[in-house]
C-alpha cells in the first residue's frame, strides 16, 4: 500500500547552531591601539577606525609598511599588528603633511598622536586657550561656536531659542 501524504504537511527544517556564529565573531574582530576593528574590514578602511588616524594616512601606513590595503585585517599575524601599532606610535620617514601635529607649540618638532593622547593634547590646546584669554579661548569658557558659525539657531552647544508658551494667568474675578 501506498502511503497518502497530507498536502499541508511542511517538512521541519531544523535551525543552525548559533555556537558556530560566535566563534567566527570572535575571531573576526581585531583590537589595534585600543580599537575594536571588525576582521571582515579591509585594512584601508579598517585602520581609520583608530583615533587620530585619517583615510590619507591609513593609505600612506600601507604603502610604507608594503601591506596590501584590500587585505582583510582578520588575515594580519601578530607580528604584523605589531609593526602596524609601532608604525602609527613613531611614523618615521613619513612626509610632514601626514602627521596631525605640526610644529607642536610647546616642542617645535612635528608629531603624530592617536588615541588618547590626541585628547588629551586637544584639553591642554584649548585650556591654553582660555588661560592666554584669546578670542578663540573666550568662545571655548562662553560655550559658544569658535569657528565663525551663527548663534541665531542651529549651532551644536547651549540651549535652543524655541518658542516659549505664554504664561497661565489667572481668572479675572467679576
Amino acid at each position: 500500500m501506498e502511503e497518502i501524504k497530507n498536502p499541508k504537511e511542511k517538512p521541519i527544517i531544523k535551525a543552525k547552531k548559533p555556537e558556530e556564529k560566535t566563534k567566527i565573531l570572535a575571531k573576526s574582530i581585531v583590537r589595534i591601539l585600543g580599537a575594536d576593528i571588525s576582521g571582515e574590514a579591509s585594512i584601508y578602511p579598517g585602520l581609520t577606525r583608530v583615533k587620530g588616524v585619517s583615510w590619507s594616512f591609513s593609505n600612506a601606513l600601507c604603502t610604507f609598511l608594503g601591506i596590501d590595503k584590500k587585505r582583510k585585517i582578520s588575515s594580519l599575524n601578530a607580528s604584523e599588528i605589531e609593526k602596524i601599532s609601532s608604525f602609527m606610535k613613531k611614523p618615521a620617514g613619513l612626509k610632514d603633511f601626514l602627521l596631525n601635529r605640526r610644529r607642536d607649540i610647546e616642542t617645535g618638532e612635528n608629531k603624530h598622536l592617536i588615541t588618547s593622547d590626541l585628547e588629551l593634547q586637544r584639553d591642554f590646546d584649548i585650556r591654553r586657550m582660555k588661560q592666554t584669554r584669546s578670542y578663540k579661548g573666550w568662545r571655548h569658557a562662553l560655550g559658544q561656536p569658535v569657528r565663525g558659525q551663527r548663534t541665531r539657531s542651529h549651532f551644536r552647544k547651549g540651549r535652543s531659542i524655541g518658542v516659549q508658551r505664554a504664561k497661565k494667568q489667572p481668572a479675572k474675578a467679576k
